[in-house]
């Protein structure tokens, strides 16, 4: 290859782009933070005077900061943007003229992940959506013709002539072999460089002629995109404890982002560190007695739905939730000192012998079903489902030991994120793995020797993802990463990461042992299939990113496990709706890929299940006030046997709140567990808001709140008011807001 052309001007490295390419431009720029934003500015600019050149950019996840926004909100927002941000960030000019439906008829910007709910209302990216499996990206776009990538580099900071693509090795590399397979000419790619990107190396990096042009815009450089870290709300604590017992030692990690993958992290992180204090959050949960390594960690509550208890009076008597029926005749558990088994504790009525003999390697049983090593394994049921809501017959579905990590985990996501870097820095993110078939399956069947074991420990890598994205201390941390434990993060493309085919199968599987792979969805149906990326009349919220590509693996590899998380409810005009639905227009994940799904409220465990299991094992999990409208609907659609329910009302955000205040009080959970990019004030203030953003949800909230507001004593908490710009208010519309603030204050800290 030869050299490549360098420039320090915008404007010239967008001359160079339309001089060497004919025609209509279609261009390729990564997704979130490898987008080059200065670069596509200016060849957005160019764009719009020269409509006689056609431009169709193709990207995803075309991150813009929040807008000031108006009242409250906008006081809140504009000096925390200014702050975290920076005032010359770049926003994206096409993403502008998106929001506002203006964009020029000859443009057009095709994407197939957005930033979520950000474009819900803009018509042209909403037509223009491409529903994309993450690995099928770089198909389309040698569908499309692609005949330019540009994209956002890290210089060698040892002064050398390399660059690093740094936080999005996912789609170039695939990409331009996918171009150049299809017979088309190699795509024109054009470098941009960033001195505040962390420099990776490894795979990460190539020779400067990989590129055929590389600008080097003059300063000042703007900050990174940072994601502010949010607040982890009790359910998201419950869903993540509950996520972190499938977790085996030894095992191999994927998780998404968010404050679902926060709370998770936390746990692992919390379990590994503090173990005593993890297994009290255990049992507050109702998983049991955590605390006692032996016997049934579950206690009498049945980790699918702690506590939850459902007596269907045409079933027979005796609780349907895992608690011991009086008619069983032998009931033993023998675990072993590292907690393996049965964290459900169920035992169905009709076993005369139902022994668990636990092994060291931990294969218990998640659902409460018979291990393959159990004694004696009958199941002698009708077709209602005498048993538990979460009985399962799978006996494959198994819950790690809850000790900590001594062996650690392989990190294997197609993000790398903050949680990732909290469980490197605290020792759970430590197994390595290297690109050397025999030598993998040594150390898989024990005959390692030392020389394999010195290699492994030299060469290894201990996390490998496809991009990444964080708050600037992640960015920090990345920066400033010692060389050798920078040695062990691998940034690889996604066809590497997201599935098992084309590259080498039988490593990847040996390397993937034991995986977890956790993602969120915002729904979830009875019968097993997720939402996570379109509302019911068509709008995208977000993507299928790599969601389905992590589930199929999940069903690929024979000891790996999809796990969904989601909220039973969310709040809509002041209305609590259900997030564990009969039916959706659109789905994400089809039913027949139904796995795990876990909730506040337990784990439901559907690999393999029969529609009926599958609707009592959601109906466990969901939140009280909507169980029995579901399985009504389930009895009358014909999915459910016709018997009349007796629900126990246990599933409340009222006793989650009181079973974790406790762990809240003690800072077991802090707000925010990975660290915050918001003052103390400011977090007190998210608090305040949040609690005014609920209480004025309706019309009539929003009166009722404003009388409440205007008859209350004036705040004392001069620092917020003084953030808020309200210290001294001026007017009638000033005095209101803040006697809003001093109210959510107060009623937030209650």
């Amino acid at each position: 290859m030869n050299p490549p052309l360098h420039f320090d001007s915008l404007a010239d490295a967008i001359d160079f782009l339309y001089q060497r390419l004919p025609g209509a431009l279609h261009v390729g720029a990564p997704l979130g933070l490898g987008k080059p934003h200065r670069l596509l500015n200016a060849l957005y600019e160019r764009a719009e005077r020269e409509t006689q050149r056609p431009l169709r950019l193709y990207t995803a996840l075309s991150l813009d900061p929040p807008g000031a926004g108006k009242g409250l909100e906008g006081r809140f927002i504009g000096p925390f943007a200014q702050r975290h941000f920076g005032d010359d960030f770049p926003r994206l000019r096409y993403v502008q003229a998106l929001k506002r439906n203006a964009l020029p008829e000859h443009i057009e910007i095709e994407e197939f992940y957005l930033q979520s709910g950000s474009l819900l209302n803009a018509s042209a990216t909403q037509r223009r959506y491409a529903s994309l499996n993450y690995t099928h990206v770089a198909r389309a776009l040698a569908d499309r013709g692609v005949n330019a990538i540009v994209q956002k580099v890290a210089a060698d900071p040892a002064g050398g002539t390399r660059l690093s693509l740094s936080c999005n090795t996912d789609l170039t590399f695939d990409a331009v072999d996918a171009i150049v397979a299809r017979g088309l000419p190699r795509p024109l790619l054009i470098a941009e460089v960033d001195p505040q990107l962390p420099w990776l190396d490894g795979s990460a990096a190539v020779e400067a002629s990989f590129f055929d042009a590389v600008v080097t815009p003059p300063g000042p450089h703007p900050k990174l995109f940072g994601l502010p870290r949010q607040p982890v709300s009790d359910a998201d604590y419950a869903i993540g404890f509950y996520a972190s017992t499938l977790v085996r030692d030894g095992g191999t990690l994927q998780i998404g982002i968010g404050t679902l993958a926060d709370a998770l992290c936390h746990a692992l992180a919390l379990r590994h560190t503090d173990n005593s204090a993890y297994l009290r959050v255990i049992e507050a949960l109702g998983i049991g007695d955590a605390a006692s390594v032996e016997g049934n960690l579950s206690g009498d509550r049945n980790v699918m739905a702690p506590g939850e208890r459902f007596v269907g009076t045409a079933l027979g008597e005796g609780d349907l939730t895992g608690h011991r029926n009086a008619k069983a005749q032998d009931d033993r558990f023998v675990g072993t000192a590292s907690g393996e088994g049965d964290l459900t504790g169920h035992r169905n009525a009709k076993a005369q012998d139902d022994r668990f003999v636990g092994i060291a390697s931990g294969e218990g049983d998640l659902t409460g079903h018979r291990n393959a090593k159990a004694q004696d394994d009958r199941f002698v049921g009708a077709a209602s489902g005498e048993g538990d809501l979460t009985d399962h017959r799978n006996a494959k579905a198994q819950v790690a030991p809850l000790g900590s990590f001594q062996i650690g985990l392989f990190g294997c996501s197609e993000m790398i994120n903050e949680g990732f870097r909290r469980l490197v820095e605290v020792g759970v993110i430590k197994r390595k793995v290297v690109d050397d078939l025999e030598l993998m399956r040594r150390v898989h069947d024990g005959t390692a020797g030392a020389e394999d074991l010195q290699r492994l420990d030299r060469e290894g890598e201990f996390l490998q993802g496809g991009f990444y994205l964080g708050s600037p201390d992640f960015y920090d941390w990345l920066r400033h990463m010692p060389a050798d434990q920078q040695r062990g993060v691998s940034m690889r493309r996604i066809s590497e990461v997201n599935e098992l085919y084309g590259g080498n199968e039988t490593l990847e599987r040996l390397q993937r042992r034991d995986a977890r792979f956790f993602n969120s969805c915002m729904m979830a149906t009875a019968l097993g299939a997720a939402v996570s990326d379109t509302l019911d009349d068509g709008r995208v919220v977000s993507g299928v990113g790599g969601q389905y590509n992590f589930v199929a693996m999940a069903h690929a590899l024979p000891d790996a496990r999809s796990v969904l998380m989601l909220r039973a409810t969310r709040e809509s005009a002041g209305e609590v709706r259900p997030n564990v639905v009969w039916n959706y227009a659109q789905t994400t994940i089809p039913r027949h890929l139904r796995d795990i799904y876990i909730t506040e409220y337990g784990i439901a465990d559907l690999r393999g299940k029969t529609d009926e299991d599958c609707v009592l094992a959601m109906t466990a999990v969901a939140d009280s006030r909507h169980q029995f409208g579901l399985m009504k609907t389930a009895m009358d659609h014909g999915k459910l046997k016709l018997f009349q329910p007796r629900l126990s009302g246990r599933n409340t955000p009222e006793r989650l709140r009181a079973a974790l205040a406790p762990f809240r009080r003690e800072g077991v959970l802090p707000d925010y567990p990975l660290g915050s990019d918001f003052t103390e004030v400011e977090q007190r203030l998210v608090k305040a808001l949040g609690w005014l953003k609920a209480n004025t949800a309706t019309r009539g909230a929003k009166i009722r709140t404003v009388l409440r507001a205007l008859f209350s004593p004036a705040s004392d908490d001069r620092e917020a008011l003084q953030r808020m710009g309200l210290e001294a208010p001026s007017g009638f519309g000033e005095r209101v807001e803040a006697k809003l603030v001093g109210l959510g204050l107060r009623s937030a800290s209650e």
